[in-house]
């Protein structure tokens, strides 16, 4: 059991005039209505630091605080390679199944928190994600004029990141570019997710095939912007998502099956932190923020990736 958690939100003109239970049951759609209701009876609710009732009206600057019980998170790999540790920055190889930052039922079983552990003073602060199911490099920052420093050069695009990735079919062209906008749309299980859709900001993606097999083929990415899951998305926007992916389908949305509402519970639609899928950060390289010399790292693709 981790030690549980308090989630706190503060009220805007958006939100006000909703009963508690409407706010929790609208906002957080990964419980029901009768599980919030139960919550908020049992007094795991505060409203401005008093228990709240289920139909107090919410008005615009006040504070909601939920205390979240102690809870069993499933279990992940913990443990991760330190490739590079200086006093600006940290260059990890994350394993496939631990999740960067909390959410999705996790607290305790993420990266960040074990960061916490081991650097109790000063934990390093991710430059950019991993999504739980992808494997390989992460770069974190562990002063404030290195997080500066890395944090421009990703939004210059001047972080490049190079992935392995184990594709659907075997059609695609030798070399091709995704520039498929990626966005918010509607999901069942938690409000929004990411996916292909012309709303969204640029994304830009440059693939290369290393290898065609009978069925799919091992694909070389490059990713010149961030978005959330673009790899995933902009594989499945062209026709090939990743082999296993349980969320993704042909057009970069959500597959019909989980977006179906059969009525039942949350928890047997796919959410973007399952995993099932082959994805493998293999290559970072940047800008060193103390040297100012540009520096590579590697790390080695998995058996299914190389």
């Amino acid at each position: 059991m981790n030690e549980g958690w308090t989630y706190c939100d503060r009220i805007n003109r958006n939100t006000e005039s909703l009963s508690v239970l409407d706010y929790y049951t609208q906002r957080y759609q990964h419980s029901s209505r009768a599980e919030w209701e139960q919550r908020i009876e049992s007094g795991q609710v505060l409203l401005n630091g008093v228990l709240a009732t289920a139909t107090a009206v919410l008005q615009a600057g006040n504070q909601l605080t939920y205390h979240r019980p102690p809870w069993q998170e499933p279990e992940v790999p913990l443990e991760f390679a330190v490739l590079h540790e200086n006093a600006d920055l940290l260059v990890i190889a994350k394993p496939s199944g631990l999740p960067v930052l909390p959410g999705g039922g996790f607290l305790q079983n993420t990266l960040l928190w074990q960061l916490q552990q081991r650097y109790p003073d000063s934990p390093p602060i991710p430059i950019h994600r991993l999504g739980r199911g992808t494997s390989g490099l992460m770069l974190l920052a562990r002063s404030p004029s290195a997080r500066a420093s890395l944090s421009q050069q990703m939004r210059d695009r001047q972080i490049r990141k190079t992935y392995r990735a184990l594709a659907s079919g075997t059609t695609m062209p030798d070399r091709f570019t995704i520039t498929q906008p990626i966005g918010k749309i509607p999901y069942p299980l938690l409000g929004y997710l990411y996916a292909a859709t012309p709303y969204g900001p640029p994304a830009h993606s440059e693939c290369c095939v290393l290898r065609r097999n009978e069925n799919n083929t091992l694909l070389e990415v490059t990713i010149l912007t961030g978005r959330p899951h673009q790899i995933r998305i902009h594989l499945a926007a062209s026709g090939f998502p990743l082999v296993g992916d349980p969320l993704y389908g042909v057009g970069g949305v959500p597959l019909s099956s989980a977006l179906a509402d059969s009525g039942s519970t949350t928890h047997s639609r796919p959410i973007p932190g399952d995993c099932g899928y082959h994805l493998h950060a293999l290559q970072l390289s940047f800008v060193h923020p103390t040297t100012g010399q540009p520096v590579s790292y590697t790390c080695p693709a998995p058996s299914a990736l190389s």
